[in-house]
């Protein structure tokens, strides 16, 4: 029972230290706006850009294959494009350089 007790609080901790879980789930807890994109996952989604403000989300993310924008649009919340995108003079913090950006949506 030790064993195992002890193989589950390694495989936790490789979690919480190989992945953006943890900090994505207290992202999630402080506040409400906060969302992961429907494309990405609570293991794979990092912001590199939060807002300065009273709140905290993030405003850039990023996983293993799109770079993402929140939009503070209720219609499309967020913008995202391939990290493998051609986009000339393509800048990963400015999304009006996103040529070709898809617009996301929240599952209902």
């Amino acid at each position: 029972m030790k064993a195992v007790i002890g193989v589950v609080l390694v495989a936790v901790l490789a979690l919480g230290v190989g992945t953006p879980l943890f900090g994505n789930l207290l992202m999630l807890l402080m506040d409400r706006d906060n969302f992961i994109p429907a494309e990405s996952s609570l293991l794979s989604f990092e912001p590199y850009q939060v807002s300065q403000g009273s709140s905290n989300y993030w405003l850039y993310g990023e996983d293993d294959r799109y770079y993402y924008h929140f939009t503070h649009e209720p219609a499309h919340p967020y913008r995202y494009i391939a990290k493998d995108n051609h986009c000339p003079a393509f800048d990963r913090d400015d999304v009006r350089s996103w040529c070709n950006a898809l617009q996301g949506t929240l599952p209902k």
